[in-house]
C-alpha cells in the first residue's frame, strides 16, 4: 500500500505551510534520509526528509503552492514491489503551477510603418537543463540578497545543488544577474518593482497585526547608565584573549542574563495571558529579536537566568548565526517568556516594540550615548541607554512592570551583582 507523505506540522503553531521546492520528482527512488522537498514556514526553510525508502509515485501537491494544511498528503511513495497501479484515483498535481495564458494581441487595421533594423540584443544563456533549481536555503537567502538568478548558477554540491559557494563565486557574473522588470505606473505616477510577499512577511504581517489589535499595550520607560557594564565586558573579554574557545560577550548578552534575573525576582511579569487563565513560567526563556530580510525571527535562549554569560554568549551567538542561514528548527525560535529588541548598533537611541505574542511583554534597548547627568548635586557624564518595554495590561500591571525595571536597571549599572 503506498506511504502518504504529509506536510509536516514544523511548529506546534502551525497550521499551514508553503511546498517551495521539489528536490525529487515522479518516478525518482527515494532512500531514508534523502531530502524530498523545501517547507517555507514563517520563520524559515526547512528541508523535507524521507523516512521510508521507495519510489516517489505520485505528486499531490505543486511546487510554489501555499497555504497547504498540515498533515494533508502532499506525495504518495510506492514500496518495493508496488507500481503505479496501486496509487488509486487521487488526482495528480503538476510539477508546477502552469502557467497563465497570454492574451492575444488586437489584430492591427492597417500594416504598422517599417522600422529601421537593429541589430538584436544579445541572448541571456539558457537555463540548466531539467527545470528544476535545486539550491541550499541558505544558497537561497544570499542569492535573493544579492539579485542573483538561481537558475544561472552553476551547483558545486551533490546531484549539482547550489550551495553558498557557488552564489559568493556567482556574484560577480553579469549572467546571473536577475532581471528584475520594473512596473510603470500609468497617469504619471513613480515606476515601481511589486515583490511577491514571502510566507515569513505574511506571517509576520498578520501576528504583529493580532497583536496590536488584541493586547492592550502600554508602554514604560527606563533609562540606565552603563558605564559599570562596559567596563566589566571590557575586562573580561580581555581576560579571555588568550584563550580561543572563550566567547566574546556582548552588551545584549549582559542585557539577557540581566532581564532573566529580574524575571526571577519579579515572577509577576514572566507570564502569558490567555482566554481561560493566566499562565505563569516558572523559567525564564529569553527571546532576541534577529532582523532579517524578511522580517524578524526570536531565537530563544533558554532558562538564561541559570546560566552564565559565557553560555548565553556563545548560545547567542550560535542561534543568531543559524538564524540569519535559515537553518534554525523551529523548537529554537518558539515560545520564549520575554523578547529583547535591541536597536543600540544602528544608532537608535529609543524606540517601542510590538508585543510577541503568547508573551506579556518586550523590552526595547536603544543606544548607550554620552550625555551629562547630575551625581550627588554635581554635573557628570556618563553613558546612559533607554530601554522601553510593551507591556499586556490584560497580564501585567503598571506597577508590576516597573518594579522589573527597577529590578533590571539595578542589574545592568551593577554588572557584578549578575555575576554572583
Amino acid at each position: 500500500m503506498p506511504i502518504d507523505i504529509l506536510m509536516p506540522a514544523l511548529s506546534p503553531t502551525m497550521t499551514e505551510g508553503k511546498l517551495a521546492k521539489w528536490h525529487k520528482k515522479q518516478g525518482d527512488t527515494v532512500e531514508s534520509g534523502d531530502v524530498l522537498a523545501e517547507i517555507e514556514t514563517d520563520k524559515a526553510v526547512m528541508e523535507l526528509e524521507a523516512v521510508d525508502e521507495g519510489t516517489l509515485g505520485r505528486i499531490l501537491v505543486a511546487e510554489g503552492s501555499e497555504g497547504v494544511p498540515v498533515n494533508q498528503p502532499i506525495a504518495q511513495l510506492l514500496e518495493e514491489g508496488e507500481d503505479e497501479s496501486a496509487l488509486g484515483d487521487v488526482p495528480t498535481a503538476p510539477a508546477t503551477p502552469p502557467p497563465a495564458p497570454e492574451s492575444p494581441p488586437p489584430a492591427a487595421a492597417t500594416p504598422p510603418p517599417q522600422q529601421p533594423q537593429q541589430s538584436p540584443a544579445p541572448a541571456p544563456p539558457p537555463p540548466p537543463t531539467g527545470g528544476r533549481v535545486i539550491a541550499s536555503p541558505l544558497a537561497r537567502r544570499l542569492a535573493s540578497q544579492a539579485g542573483l538568478d538561481l537558475s544561472m548558477i552553476s551547483g558545486s554540491g551533490p546531484r549539482g545543488r547550489i550551495v553558498k559557494a557557488d552564489v559568493e563565486a556567482a556574484k560577480g557574473s553579469p549572467q546571473a544577474r536577475a532581471a528584475l522588470p520594473a512596473t510603470i505606473a500609468q497617469g504619471g505616477e513613480t515606476p515601481y518593482t511589486e515583490i511577491p510577499h514571502s510566507s515569513m512577511r505574511k506571517i509576520i504581517a498578520e501576528r504583529l497585526t493580532a497583536s496590536m489589535r488584541e493586547a492592550p499595550h502600554f508602554y514604560l520607560t527606563i533609562e540606565c547608565v552603563i558605564d559599570r557594564l562596559l567596563e566589566a565586558r571590557k575586562r573580561l573579554n580581555a581576560q579571555a584573549e588568550n584563550d580561543e574557545s572563550a566567547p566574546r560577550l556582548s552588551v545584549n548578552d549582559f542585557l539577557i542574563r540581566a532581564a532573566a534575573i529580574a524575571l526571577g525576582k519579579v515572577p509577576a511579569v514572566n507570564v502569558s495571558w490567555t482566554d481561560t487563565a493566566l499562565r505563569q513560567y516558572s523559567r525564564a526563556d529569553v527571546a532576541v529579536a534577529v532582523a532579517l530580510d524578511e522580517g524578524l525571527v526570536t531565537p530563544v535562549i533558554r532558562d538564561a537566568g541559570n546560566k552564565g554569560l559565557g553560555v548565553i554568549a556563545a548560545e547567542a551567538k550560535d542561534l543568531i548565526a543559524r538564524a540569519r542561514e535559515g537553518t534554525l528548527p523551529p523548537e529554537e525560535f518558539q515560545g520564549g517568556t520575554l523578547t529583547i529588541s535591541n536597536l543600540g548598533m544602528f544608532g537608535i537611541s529609543n524606540f517601542t516594540a510590538i508585543i510577541n505574542p503568547p508573551q506579556a511583554c518586550i523590552l526595547a534597548v536603544g543606544a548607550g550615548i554620552k550625555r551629562p547627568i547630575v551625581t550627588n548635586g554635581a554635573v557628570d557624564v556618563a553613558t546612559v541607554m533607554s530601554c522601553t518595554m510593551s507591556v499586556d495590561h490584560r497580564a501585567v500591571d503598571g506597577a508590576t512592570g516597573a518594579k522589573f525595571l527597577a529590578a533590571f536597571k539595578a542589574l545592568v549599572e551593577d554588572p557584578l551583582t549578575m555575576l554572583l
